[in-house]
């Protein structure tokens, strides 16, 4: 079965995680939506630490990768609805916090946890599903979650100045064809996969059609997003 936690699901090509990473559209953490009729408080997520482990290094923030495992439960009836341990042969799920690959309230949830830490939330509609619910996860309209979460590690996500820093290799701060180009191939030979001969062309083009606003031919530091936290 699909996993349900996801808000949406990108589409996935062969290209290696790393570089299906550098394509992933990203987006500012927005403020907490609001339901008609509704409170502050009860809009909001609610956090229980379960276990704090005493070595809390590094605490996770916008951006970051993160490797976790998570179960999900319908507040209404105590009904589990997903378990990621049943999923991908029962390996933790990797995502970059912040940029909505799982639900928001998931994305509020996991700010400042630490790896080894484990955390009950419990997650509003407006910032789960809202009215419409997911029928295929089974979560019906106007449904409140819970989440039991055990966090694993926190890395330097794709979008770190770590992360540019090793593509641009002549360290001149913004992104040539010739970086990315490399860096493609790069990504190829790592995951060992067949492609097409056309596919690193088509690829090549469609990072510069999405990230190189100002047509220059580069993708600048502020074209690929690096996170505010970081500076370059």
């Amino acid at each position: 079965a699909a996993g349900i936690v996801p808000r949406r699901r990108p589409p996935r090509g062969d290209m290696g995680r790393g570089l299906t990473l550098l394509l992933l559209p990203l987006a500012l953490l927005a403020a907490p939506a609001r339901a008609e009729g509704g409170t502050a408080a009860a809009e909001e997520v609610q956090i229980e630490v379960l276990h704090l482990p005493e070595a809390c290094s590094p605490k996770s923030k916008k951006g970051d990768l993160l490797n976790a495992h998570y179960d999900g439960f319908l507040a209404s009836d105590g009904s589990k609805f997903y378990c990621s341990r049943t999923q991908n042969e029962g390996h933790p799920k990797w995502f970059v916090l912040g940029v909505g690959q799982v639900i928001k309230g998931l994305d509020i949830a996991m700010m400042n946890m630490c790896p080894g830490e484990k955390r009950k939330v419990t997650i509003p509609p407006s910032l789960a599903y809202g009215q419409q619910g997911y029928a295929q996860g089974k979560i019906p309209p106007n449904a409140t979650l819970i989440f039991e979460i055990e966090l694993y590690a926190v890395n330097k996500g794709p979008r770190s100045v770590e992360a540019f820093n090793q593509i641009d290799k002549d360290g001149d701060k913004k992104l040539s064809e010739l970086e990315i180009s490399q860096y493609l191939k790069e990504e190829f030979a790592r995951d060992g996969k067949k492609r097409h001969p056309s596919a690193h062309d088509e690829i090549l083009a469609d990072i510069f059609k999405k990230n190189d606003h100002d047509g220059d031919g580069f993708i600048s530091a502020k074209e690929y997003n690096v996170y505010q936290h970081d500076e370059l």
